[in-house]
Formats: structure tokens, sequence, C-alpha cells
């Protein structure tokens, strides 16, 4: 009677599993415990299988997505780093190509300085050669300087001794210049008697019909010991046209005086040069 009362209390749950858990279709009978709990099992097996592969699923699509999402990210990283690579080669290339015109143009520039130092190195060398002849130039036209003095001395002696020479006039010019200007020039020789230096006072006058003006001599007076030269500019007086120029000479108690015609014209407008912008008048001598 117990025993019976065990079963009836073990059967009756296990049907009721059995029965809550099998299909709508499958008609309703009742198991006994082994077969309820081996259709239980196979259930479970079933919803562990689907569970399985739904975690297999989910797991493969994170692989699939990391996959995915790798080989994107490997190309697009490939991308940008071909791009840079790309660029700078270009870069590089352009640099290299500006150091290369660089190079040529240092190149260049090193040709033309090495022809300007050999050039350089040739005109020092004709300028060395035209100054060692100068040189000797000089030594020579020294010398004959000094031998011309020397002769100069050894006539004025002998004139001297016989008697000297009297003032005389070598040469004389006066040409006009811009601005209404004159250069006047003399070359005056005297030697006295005794052979000492005399005081020479020249005076330049202009003359026409009417009048006359006085140039003033910058300087008015001179030491005479052979051969002075008398050089100097003076300005025209406004409406003065004068005929005629007087060069009136004393030294040593003798006097002379020398007229010139006028025959240099009117005044000189159109010379490109003002009166300061000209040279030094004219140191040479005056020929006769």
């Amino acid at each position: 009677m117990r025993v019976k009362l065990v079963l009836r209390f073990c059967s009756r749950p296990a049907r009721l599993s059995c029965q809550a858990s099998v299909p709508d279709n499958v008609g309703r009978r009742l198991y006994s415990p082994k077969e309820c709990d081996r259709l239980v099992n196979n259930i479970s097996s079933t919803q562990r299988g689907a569970s399985t592969l739904v975690l297999a699923l989910f797991v493969v699509a994170i692989l699939v997505t990391a996959v995915v999402g790798l080989i994107f990210g490997h190309k697009i990283g490939y991308q940008r780093g071909f791009h840079s690579i790309e660029t700078e080669t270009k870069q590089a290339m352009i640099n290299s190509s500006e150091a290369v015109q660089e190079l040529e143009d240092l190149r260049i520039s090193n040709k033309i300085a090495t022809n300007q130092a050999s050039t350089a190195k040739q005109e020092l060398a004709i300028s060395l050669a035209n100054l060692d002849e100068l040189r000797e130039n000089q030594q020579e036209l020294t010398v004959e300087n000094k031998q011309v003095s020397q002769l100069n001395e050894l006539y004025a002696e002998f004139l001297s001794e016989k008697g000297g020479m009297p003032l005389h006039i070598l040469g004389a010019k006066i040409q006009p210049l811009p601005e209404n200007a004159f250069e006047y020039g003399f070359d005056i020789a005297m030697l006295s008697e005794d052979g000492k230096a005399k005081r020479l006072t020249p005076v330049l006058t202009l003359l026409n019909d009417d009048d006359f003006v006085e140039v003033p001599l910058d300087p008015s007076s001179y030491t005479i010991e052979g051969i002075v030269r008398i050089r100097g500019r003076f300005t025209m007086p406004s409406g003065f046209k004068p005929l005629q120029a007087k060069i009136s000479l004393q030294a040593g108690g003798k006097k002379i005086e020398q007229l010139y015609d006028w025959k240099l014209g009117d005044r000189v407008d159109n010379m490109p040069l003002s009166l300061l912008d000209l040279p030094e008048v004219d140191e040479s001598p005056i020929a006769p």
C-alpha cells in the first residue's frame, strides 16, 4: 500500500511535466519516468544546441565585423600611408630638383668668379708691368729734367756773364670760356745781368676806341729768374667790347709793353660746361 502511494506520487509530476513539455499535437498519454526523463533531456539538448548555434552565430558575426573592420582599417591606412609617401616623394623630388638647380647656379657662379679672378690676375699683371714701365719712364724723365736744369743753369750763368737776357714775351693767348669769361696766358723770359731773381709786375689792359678796362691779375706779381708763366681767368664787363689787349711788364728797372688785336669775337654762351666745372687753367707753354 505504501508502494502504490509512492508510485502515484512520483508518476503524477512526471506526467504533468511531460504533458507540459510535449507539443499539443502529441497525444496525451502517460509516460514512464525514464521516457519522461529522456524526453526532457532531448528537449534540453535541443534548446542547448539552439543556444550554442545562436552563440556561435554571434561570435561569427563579431569575428566577421572585426575582420571587415580590420580590412577597411588596413585599406584606409594603406591609402593614407601611400598618399603620404607619394606626397613626401614628390616633395623630395622637388627638393632634389631645387638642390640640383642651386648646385648648377653655384657651379656657374664659381665659373664666373674663376674667370673674373683670372681676368683680375691678368689685369694686375698688366698694371704691374705698366707701373714698372712708368717708374722707368719717370726715372728717365727725372734724369732728363735734372740734366735740362743743369744745362739751363749753365746757360743762365753764361748769359749772365754776357750781360743777361732782357725782359721778353715768349708767347701770349686769350681764349673765351662760358659765362662771358676768358682765360689768359703769357710766357715771360728774363735773366738779369747779376744772375739774381727779380720781381715781375704784369698789367693786362683791354682797350677800345672810347674806354679801357684793367684786368686784375692773380697773383699781381711774380719772381722771375729765367721763364715765368702767367695764367688766370677774368670776366668781361657787361657791355664792353675790346678791340685790343695790352700787356705791360716791369722787372729789374726794365719795362716793356705789347699790343695784341682782339680777335676772339663775341662771348661764348653755348659751351656745355659752367666756369666752375672747367678744369684748371692750362700751364703748358704758349707757342710764339
